[in-house]
């Protein structure tokens, strides 16, 4: 694929009507492609939800991200038109690429992929040798060591690593902690940044027992933040980890800790941090998501911003929330190594004077890979480049997973999952990370395990009934569309093959779903028992992992398979959230 650099670079500009877009020229070298006016007296740059992709990626934004309620037209609830209306970003442009779905297949041929983090290290020297030295701090806001099948057999050992050579001061988790207790201690104990999490606390049975903590009485497990020297001043960085790890994974990878929001105890550090040690900025690092952290934003005072993650929302300008103690500054920046946040502060004496934010496309085409972390992701990849690099399949169109109800991949996995085991019906968790695959592409192995790599890929088949699987529907659609953020935990609503069922964002819980039918247009019977097939259960299964059973259909030729949506959506013309 040929990128034209003297368009991606035209168009890019010509995108930035907003202050907070970046803007691209051309400069001398690939180094200089980023031209960010120097501002302010300390620079914090932040990244999320890279799940593990070392090398540059096809990712597309989602054309259905449904704010329902208040939150309806509401930043991160933006898709498409909407979105680049919103913003002030130029139709066709490599902003409106990097952003948004539109025109994603035409577009992605043109500007190429994004991320990587040998790219990511030389635009992150940059933007650190700018701000002077001591005067910036480089931020992680989670899902870091997870997402691809090298991290996975490496339980995060290679994005330790590739962390310390990217120079992350700090971060937080929330995959993370999948890995287990000992694998989580194991890398943190080789990691050169500091791992906060003020929400992650002792059970009592542990605390009993004397368990590890880094407060014992409080029994906070690790570290809730840590106050950093940048231009001067003194800038306090507060971790949250994802808030419903046991709830959302098996329980049994964190038996001894307890998660949550904890906006008492957060408050009480904030204002420990302002009034004893006398920062003079607060930073949330967090992985709530970005609607929780607006509603926290709105009940906790004396943050001045919430670096967020976890729903994977790229959104190019803060959101400014008003509290009691004056306002918060709300980000969320994207997904797959695709962006950097730019966080310019003006600080004064106790208080932020000013602020200038940029969330940064990351155009690999565009920035010259550092030499040393592409050796060390060469070293690192090499025990099984190989066998990543095996084609299985060719897609014969876009294949891609991230969005609110089905993608095309999650589609392919269903297909695998009832044809492997001769189900009925399939279900497929709604996970956000997985990388898009363009028509005409080979699928590899290495793809493959972009969508399925987790410690617990085990696949399962099971009898339920049709009442039990409208449950499980309903249960997830509560979850991703109940009007309290405190009652969302991410991710999107439960992938399905063999059934079709309509759905009501804004009806109440219990209500959202109707007209449930398997795929032959049989209506689904709440009596009735049905063979079901899935994988990612909560609960200890012994299948084989998906990822052998995907792989296994995918050679046997059945990309073919993908068919029409199996969601009918009702109640959303002209939501912003949704482009059609």
């Amino acid at each position: 694929m040929t990128v034209r650099r003297r368009d991606l670079l035209k168009s890019a500009g010509a995108a930035c009507l907003s202050a907070a877009l970046p803007r691209m020229s051309r400069a001398a070298d690939d180094h200089a492609v980023y031209e960010l006016a120097g501002f302010g007296n300390a620079r914090i740059l932040h990244m999320t939800d890279t799940h593990a992709q070392l090398l540059p990626v096809y990712f597309r934004e989602p054309g259905v991200n449904l704010g329902i309620g208040a939150m309806r037209g509401q930043p991160p609830h933006l898709v498409g038109h909407a979105f680049l209306d919103r913003f002030g970003i130029k139709p066709g442009s490599a902003d409106a690429y990097a952003f948004t779905c539109l025109d994603f297949e035409k577009s992605a041929a043109h500007f190429g992929r994004l991320g990587g983090f040998a790219h990511l290290k030389t635009l992150i020297d940059r933007l650190r040798g700018e701000a002077g030295p001591n005067n910036s701090l480089l931020l992680d806001g989670g899902d870091l060591w997870q997402g691809s099948g090298l991290a996975n057999v490496m339980h995060g050992a290679d994005m330790v690593d590739a962390a310390n050579l990217l120079g992350i001061d700090a971060m937080t988790g929330h995959w993370e902690f999948t890995y287990g207790e000992k694998k989580l201690r194991d890398n943190l104990s080789r990691f050169k940044g500091e791992f906060l999490a003020q929400n992650v606390f002792l059970t009592e049975e542990a605390a009993f027992n004397d368990a590890p903590a880094f407060d014992a009485a409080s029994k906070r497990v690790f570290k809730p933040a840590t106050i950093k020297e940048i231009g001067g001043h003194r800038i306090a960085v507060i971790g949250q980890a994802f808030p419903y790890v046991p709830v959302a994974h098996p329980r049994r990878f964190t038996p001894d800790w307890t998660f949550g929001i904890h906006e008492v105890e957060l408050q009480k550090l904030v204002r420990s941090l302002r009034d004893a040690d006398r920062v003079d900025a607060v930073v949330l690092l967090s992985h709530n998501g970005m609607d929780v952290d607006l509603k926290l934003a709105s009940r906790v005072s004396g943050i001045d911003v919430i670096l967020g993650g976890h729903t994977h929302d790229a959104v190019p300008q803060p959101v400014p929330v008003g509290n009691a103690g004056g306002t918060t500054l709300v980000t969320n920046a994207g997904s797959n190594g695709k962006f950097l946040g730019v966080l310019d502060l003006d600080l004064a004496k106790g208080k932020v004077r000013d602020v200038r934010y940029r969330l940064l496309p990351v155009f690999s085409e565009l920035i010259k890979a550092d030499p040393a972390m592409e050796a060390l992701i060469e070293k690192v990849r090499a025990p099984h480049a190989a066998a990543y690099a095996q084609k299985i399949a060719t897609a014969d169109r876009l294949l891609y997973r991230r969005g609110n109800f089905n993608g095309t991949m999650d589609t392919l996995i269903c297909d695998a999952l009832r044809t492997a085991f001769d189900a009925e019906v399939a279900l497929s968790p709604g996970f956000r990370w997985g990388t898009s695959v363009l028509p005409g592409q080979g699928v590899t192995m290495e793809d493959v395990l972009a969508e399925t790599a987790c410690t617990y890929p085990e696949t399962y088949v099971q009898s339920m009934t049709g009442g039990q699987i409208k449950d499980i529907l309903e249960d997830v659609c509560d979850n991703l569309f109940n009007p309290d953020p405190y009652y969302q935990q991410g991710g999107d609503m439960v992938r399905v093959g063999g059934l079709l069922y309509a759905c009501t964002p804004a009806e109440s819980a219990g209500h959202r779903i109707s007209e449930l039918r398997l795929g032959d247009g049989r209506s689904l019977e709440a009596g009735k028992s049905y063979k079901v097939a899935g994988w990612a259960s909560v609960n200890k299964q012994d299948g084989a992992p998906v990822w052998d059973v995907f792989a296994k259909h995918l050679r046997n030729g059945m990309t073919s398979s993908v068919r029409r949506d199996s969601v009918t959506v009702k109640g959303v013309e002209g939501n912003p959230g949704w482009a059609g």
